[in-house]
């Protein structure tokens, strides 16, 4: 797919308004009583990166970053400041904050991915986005070394340990990450009348898989 391994600009992502979007597909039966039906294994978020625009100069960047992405056709990374870390927002990465794995013996590749928890369910994230020089990972509790004990496939999230992790060793991680999204509109409306109103441009951005 075309994807540009570039950060939208963070100044200008911070504040937006966005977050998960789930798809439920609803049939209401003639009982009263309903099926639902997800047909979505992952949520996907959407975004406004109109918010973030407080002057010309900051529409001027961006259009420059919506024109060298040719609108909707390349993807990029987007920073949500509401979540961006395998911790929580006011803690410290720490190598243990995530199990992506358990060793068999056989499997060096590992997915990077965020638990989300609510009672007794979860939800597991795939983090194919994570940002350069923020991951660190333990093996059985044993902090590891990147481009000696494995390494890391920053386009995918995966992390490739040079020897196959022993039976039942728990792989643990801690990273921040972007969100790999696109342009939700071809076009930018807005005008200098609109800024001295306070009226700021609506540019939506959408997840997309990758």
């Amino acid at each position: 797919m075309n994807f540009h391994d570039v950060r939208f600009p963070a100044r200008l992502s911070f504040g937006s308004v966005g977050g998960p979007e789930r798809r439920t597909e609803i049939v209401s039966l003639s009982n009263g009583f309903e099926e639902r039906n997800a047909p979505w294994a992952h949520s996907r978020r959407r975004y406004d990166a109109g918010i973030g625009v407080q002057s010309l100069d900051d529409l001027e960047k961006l259009v420059a970053f919506f024109e060298a992405r040719k609108g909707q056709l390349i993807g990029f990374r987007w920073k949500d400041w509401t979540d961006y870390k395998s911790c929580r927002p006011s803690g410290v990465l720490s190598d243990l904050d995530q199990v992506i794995g358990t060793g068999d013996g056989q499997t060096r590749d590992f997915q990077l991915a965020k638990s989300y928890r609510s009672g007794s369910h979860v939800y597991v994230r795939p983090i194919a986005k994570p940002v350069e020089d923020t991951t660190i990972v333990a093996l059985a509790g044993d902090r590891k070394i990147e481009g000696s004990d494995y390494e890391l496939a920053l386009g995918s999230g995966t992390i490739i340990f040079d020897t196959p992790p022993p039976v039942g060793a728990e792989i643990t991680a801690g990273f921040e990450f972007d969100v790999p999204v696109r342009f939700d509109a071809d076009r930018i409306e807005t005008s200098v009348a609109n800024f001295s109103a306070g009226e700021m441009p609506s540019i939506p951005v959408v997840e997309v898989r990758v």
